[in-house]
């Protein structure tokens, strides 16, 4: 049975918590301990999902026997979460980005080699059926050699403003958003980036005293010669029918894809509300004949696959034959990751192309 603890109880904690619980039914894995430094949320967490509550990470890994830790804290605070527990010998899943340093992602990556536990990175769009299918066509060299193409992922202004309004000034789209896709293009082109050119803008949210980026627009070319434009923003209307908007073209030698990641198919409109879409292949949510919900989708397959993985481990599988899975991202994913995202902010300030 593998023993799981949960630092960061807020939306995408929440996730974390659904899949372990529908985990836990099926005899796969038992959610032990929860943390959170919101002592309410913390309280409301630990009484709804049945786990027992820490104010303070480190008694929580000094007091429990835990196979595996979820860190889902903001995106600066990934770091001490991961090399404490790392250090007790516990395997860790991190929320993207791995970290917002280069010298971060590296010391995590080396901590957690010498104590022999899996780093994994949850960069969930690897998940997605549609994703999947892309990268078997990219594979078997359908679009022939990829030349350029162009992304683009927007939230509603909702998400850095009433979301996460004490943190968002430290983080930024590209940071937020912009990790998914550097780390879905160089997963689909099996290929890191080169370098990077970006230009950003602070207007209307650092009017609403959020000091961070608006918008960001950036070039990255990639070792194999892909040129690749990411379009990453937050400040969308609350009007959009949906809290994330988002996208991609692929252009090679041999042929096109594209991929409209945000609108999937269904579109509605009821009264007193505006235009919607669902996008029920992240995260859908039903009822099993007990009526328990069950949660389904790419949203929750990555976070289980953290589970799945460190079962293989306790049955005898090393950390390195993992790799051999095409979906599961490591710390070396992340550290890419983080590399073009501090090059892309660093491009901003300089106003030159940054070599990666």
């Amino acid at each position: 049975m593998v023993k799981l603890g949960v630092i960061g109880l807020g939306k995408f904690g929440t996730n974390i918590l659904n899949t372990y619980k529908q985990l836990e039914r099926k005899g796969l894995c038992k959610l032990v301990s929860v943390c959170d430094i919101n002592e309410k949320l913390l309280q409301e967490q630990a009484k709804k999902y049945n786990a027992k509550p820490y104010i303070d990470f480190k008694e929580m890994v000094e007091k429990e026997e835990l196979d595996g830790i979820a860190v889902a804290t903001p995106d600066p605070f990934h770091k001490e979460p991961v090399i404490y527990s790392a250090n007790k010998k516990i395997h860790v899943f991190v929320e993207k980005p791995l970290d917002i340093t280069i010298e971060g992602c590296v010391e995590m990556i080396e901590i957690c080699k010498k104590n022999n536990v899996l780093l994994q990175v949850d960069f969930h769009k690897r998940f997605d059926p549609f994703h999947i299918a892309i990268k078997k066509d990219i594979k078997e060299g359908k679009i022939g050699n990829v030349e350029y193409g162009s992304c683009y992922m927007e939230d509603k202004i909702v998400v850095p403003r009433d979301w996460f309004p004490n943190w968002a000034s430290k983080s930024s789209p590209v940071w937020f958003l912009g990790v998914h896709f550097f780390d879905l293009i160089r997963w689909l082109i099996e290929n890191d980036a080169k370098s990077v050119f970006s230009k950003g803008i602070k207007n209307k949210l650092k009017k609403l005293g959020i000091d961070t980026y608006d918008s960001v627009v950036s070039t990255v070319e990639f070792k194999n010669g892909a040129v690749i434009t990411f379009e990453l923003s937050w400040i969308l209307p609350e009007s959009f029918e949906s809290i994330v908007n988002q996208g991609f073209k692929l252009v090679g030698d041999k042929g096109i894809i594209e991929c409209d990641s945000q609108y999937r198919g269904t579109r509605l409109c009821y009264e007193n509300s505006g235009v919607m879409t669902y996008n029920s292949v992240f995260i859908n949510e039903n009822k099993d004949i007990m009526g328990e919900t069950v949660y389904s989708g790419y949203g929750i397959e990555s976070i289980a696959d953290f589970v799945y993985n460190i079962t293989y481990i306790k049955q005898g599988c090393k950390i390195e034959d993992l790799r051999k899975s095409e979906l599961t991202a490591f710390g070396e994913d992340g550290l890419e990751v983080t590399k073009i995202a501090v090059a892309v902010h660093k491009s901003i300030e300089t106003g030159k192309e940054e070599i990666i």
